[in-house]
C-alpha cells in the first residue's frame, strides 16, 4: 500500500508540473515492504492504476519507479503556421484550377454558339439555293426553250436579238501593251469550216500594221504552237477582214484597200476607195485609224466608212472581194464618230455606242437588203474599257472582238424567222 501512495504523490507531482512527457522516478528506500506485499497491493489497486494511467514497479534494491503519460498541454505554433500555409497552397492552386474550368466552360458556350450560328447560316444558305433553283425552274417553264439557230453561214432568221458573255480566248501573242488590232478566223465559202486564225496586233502607236501571226487550229492558237509569223509595212488602223484566203487592211497614210494573199504574204491588189474620209478624219469614238472599217458575212466582203458629203454619217459598200471595186453603196442616218465599232450580219449593218467600261450596246442597225433602219438595245459585256474592232464569222456565227488586247469570242443568237 505504501508503495502505490507514494506513486500516487509522484502522479500528483507530475501532473502538477505538466511539462514533460519523461517519466519520473521516486526513491523508496525508506520503505521495508516486501516485493510480495507490494505486488499484492498492485493487485487490489488495478483499477486505480487504470484510471490514473500509470504503472510501477520496485527494483532489486527496493526502489519505486513510477512512469506516468500525460497530454501535452504546450500549444502547437509550428504546426498551425504549416497547416495555414498548406492551406492557402492548396486554396491558391483550387482558384487556379477553377478559373480554367470557368474559361473552359466559356469556351464552350461560346463554341455552342458559333455551332448554332454556322448551322443557322448554312440553312439559310440552302434555303437561298432552294428558292434561286425554284426562280430558275419558273423561269424555265415561262421562257421557251431558244429556238435552234440557223445552218451555219444561212440567213433563214430575222436578224440578231441577243448575245452571249464574252469568252477570253486569250491575251494577243505581243503582250498587254498591244491595245489596238484585230483579229478572227478566215471564212470561205467554198471551206467555211476550215478557216486559218489570224490575229493582228497593230504597233504601239495604236496605227500601224506590221506583223500579224496565222494559226491552222484553235488550239494552236490557245497553246502559242505552229503559228506562221508575217510581216509587212503598209497597213493602218484595226478595220482588218480576212476572207476566201486574203487579208483586207487600209493602205497606210491613204484612202486605198489592199489586198493580202495569205498563202504568199504578198499584196495583190490595191484599190481606192472613192470619196472616203481617212487619216482619223471620221474614225470611230475612242478607236483611232479606223476611218476604213471593212467587213466579212454571208454575202462576202464589206466596207464601213464615210465622206465628207455624208458629213460623218456612215456609209456601207459592199465590194468585189477579188478587184476590190465598189459594187452597191447605202447611205445612212448614224454619225460614224459617235459609234464605237461596228459589224454585218446577213447584209445588216449592227453598230455599238460605249455604256460603261464594262458595257457596250448595240445600238442601231441599218438592213441593205431592205434599206431600213432603227435602234436597237442589246447589252455586251466587256472585260476592258474600249472595243478596238469586231469581226464576225458567217459558219460559227460568233464575234471575234479585239478588247485593249485580249481576244474574245461572242456567240450570236437570232431571231427565228
Amino acid at each position: 500500500m505504501w508503495l502505490g501512495f507514494l506513486c500516487l504523490l509522484a502522479l500528483l507531482d507530475l501532473h502538477s508540473a505538466a511539462l514533460s512527457t519523461t517519466p519520473r522516478y521516486f526513491p523508496t528506500s525508506y520503505l521495508s515492504r516486501s516485493p510480495t506485499s507490494i505486488s499484492n497491493w498492485s493487485s487490489s489497486s488495478a483499477e486505480s492504476q487504470s484510471v490514473s494511467n500509470f504503472t510501477g514497479s520496485v527494483d532489486d534494491r527496493g526502489t519505486c519507479q513510477c512512469s506516468v503519460i500525460l497530454p501535452d498541454t504546450t500549444f502547437p505554433v509550428e504546426r498551425v503556421e504549416r497547416l495555414e500555409i498548406t492551406a492557402q497552397t492548396i486554396s491558391k492552386k483550387f482558384e487556379k484550377e477553377l478559373s480554367k474550368i470557368r474559361n473552359m466552360t466559356l469556351l464552350v458556350e461560346k463554341l455552342e454558339t458559333l455551332d448554332k450560328n454556322n448551322v443557322l447560316n448554312i440553312r439559310r444558305q440552302i434555303l437561298a439555293l432552294k428558292n434561286k433553283l425554284k426562280e430558275c425552274e419558273t423561269s424555265k417553264l415561262e421562257d421557251p426553250a431558244r429556238p435552234p439557230p440557223p445552218a451555219p453561214g444561212s440567213c433563214t432568221h430575222g436578224g440578231v436579238v441577243n448575245v452571249s458573255k464574252p469568252a477570253i480566248v486569250q491575251l494577243n501573242w505581243l503582250g498587254f501593251s498591244y491595245k489596238y488590232g484585230a483579229w478572227g478566223r478566215d471564212y470561205s465559202p467554198q471551206l467555211p469550216g476550215k478557216g486559218l486564225y489570224w490575229v493582228a496586233p497593230l504597233n504601239t502607236n495604236g496605227r500601224t500594221l506590221q506583223n500579224y501571226r496565222l494559226y491552222n487550229t484553235l488550239d494552236d492558237l490557245l497553246l502559242y504552237r505552229y503559228n506562221q509569223d508575217y510581216y509587212i509595212s503598209y497597213g493602218q488602223g484595226s478595220g482588218i477582214a480576212v476572207y476566201n484566203n486574203n487579208m483586207y487592211v487600209n493602205w497606210y497614210n491613204t484612202r486605198n484597200i489592199a489586198r493580202v494573199n495569205l498563202a504568199t504574204n504578198r499584196v495583190e491588189v490595191t484599190q481606192t476607195l472613192p470619196q472616203a474620209a481617212y487619216n482619223n478624219r471620221f474614225s470611230y469614238a475612242n478607236v483611232g485609224w479606223q476611218d476604213i472599217d471593212l467587213a466579212v458575212d454571208e454575202n462576202g466582203l464589206w466596207v464601213i466608212y464615210a465622206t465628207e458629203a455624208s458629213t460623218g454619217n456612215i456609209v456601207i459598200s459592199k465590194l468585189n472581194d477579188t478587184t476590190l471595186a465598189v459594187l452597191n453603196t447605202w447611205h445612212t442616218k448614224q454619225y460614224k464618230p459617235s459609234v464605237s465599232n461596228a459589224f454585218m450580219v446577213c447584209g445588216v449593218l449592227y453598230a455599238t455606242r460605249t455604256l460603261s467600261t464594262r458595257a457596250e450596246e448595240i445600238f442601231y442597225y441599218f438592213d441593205t437588203n431592205t434599206g431600213q433602219e432603227g435602234r436597237l438595245a442589246i447589252v455586251m459585256q466587256k472585260v476592258q474599257e474600249t472595243l478596238q474592232s469586231i469581226n464576225y464569222h458567217p459558219y460559227e456565227q460568233k464575234l471575234f472582238v479585239y478588247n485593249d488586247g485580249y481576244l474574245l469570242n461572242y456567240d450570236l443568237f437570232f431571231q427565228p424567222q
